[in-house]
């Protein structure tokens, strides 16, 4: 989860690089097209066959659901320094949070809501000067965030009887086919530049993809979300030092809010580890 944070905020910085130029559903396009083609291989490797109905449903479900967020992201990742979107992007947590609750069955363990209470407050106490004035930037990534969610959601049910490669593979291909009207209604050419900045964000973000699948067949939803607001330090120390964006003592306090609710909490779980047996492996997934 911690490389998967990372990778993520790498992505931000590629697409905050290369602006709002090419239209948000293009660049979206481009971006799972190339991630298609890259993981075709290990997908057709590790074939397991036509899904059962219902399972093909819920892919098809979350191609559509993640195809509109990803839209959404790329047109805020363009109008909001990266550390605002990326910051705004920490209510998708709570979403996650309530409903793994309501769906998978997870506890809700007073230790893991006050990690995700206490790095989206971190989150809200960097974005707290922009709220004076909401721009379509910060709608788009705050309408963008209970989508994630539920693309989350359906990663994690998907984990229970389906392999990485399936889930990855199959978000890209679906993704590819649910931004494909769109990009061809919006289209113009992209540049030789554009096209290698695409490529060096498919790849990030399909390995991000895998390592996020990794960690949601590894741990409970509810304990990997937490980890996820280290991304907000990555996305934060990029914009400075790569983009020039000016940082505030509220960026300072809500980073150093973030870091100390990730390390509390992963501390809770470790020593809660330690006394309890260990589970079934499908315990792990439910």
């Amino acid at each position: 989860m911690l490389l998967t944070g990372l990778l993520f905020a790498c992505v931000t910085g590629v697409i905050r690089y290369l602006g709002s130029d090419m239209p948000a559903i293009q660049g979206a396009f481009i971006r799972y097209a190339i991630g298609t083609l890259m993981i075709a291989p290990l997908l057709l490797r590790n074939w397991t066959g036509i899904p059962e109905r219902k399972t093909l449903q819920l892919y098809a479900a979350r191609a559509l659901i993640h195809g509109v967020a990803v839209i959404l992201w790329f047109f805020a990742m363009a109008r909001v320094p990266m550390a605002e979107v990326t910051a705004l992007g920490y209510v998708v947590p709570i979403f996650v949070t309530i409903g793994a609750a309501l769906f998978l069955g997870e506890r809700l363990h007073l230790r893991r809501l006050f990690g995700v209470g206490a790095g989206f407050v971190g989150a809200m106490v960097i974005v707290r000067p922009g709220f004076e004035e909401v721009n379509l930037g910060q709608l788009a990534q705050l309408s963008a965030a209970p989508l994630f969610a539920a693309s989350f959601i359906i990663a994690k049910k998907l984990t229970v009887q389906e392999n990485s490669f399936m889930i990855v593979g199959l978000l890209s291909v679906g993704c590819t086919l649910t931004l494909l009207p769109g990009a061809i209604l919006q289209w113009r050419s992209p540049t030789v530049e554009e096209m290698g900045w695409l490529s060096l964000s498919a790849l990030l973000a399909t390995t991000g993809h895998f390592t996020l699948t990794k960690a949601f067949a590894a741990a409970p939803i509810t304990v990997t979300q937490p980890l996820s607001f280290l991304q907000l330090v990555w996305a934060t120390a990029i914009g400075v030092l790569l983009f020039s964006e000016p940082i505030d003592p509220y960026v300072l306090l809500g980073s150093l809010i973030v870091v100390s609710a990730v390390t509390y909490i992963s501390h809770r779980e470790i020593q809660a580890r330690k006394h309890a047996s260990t589970p079934p492996a499908i315990a792990t997934k439910v």
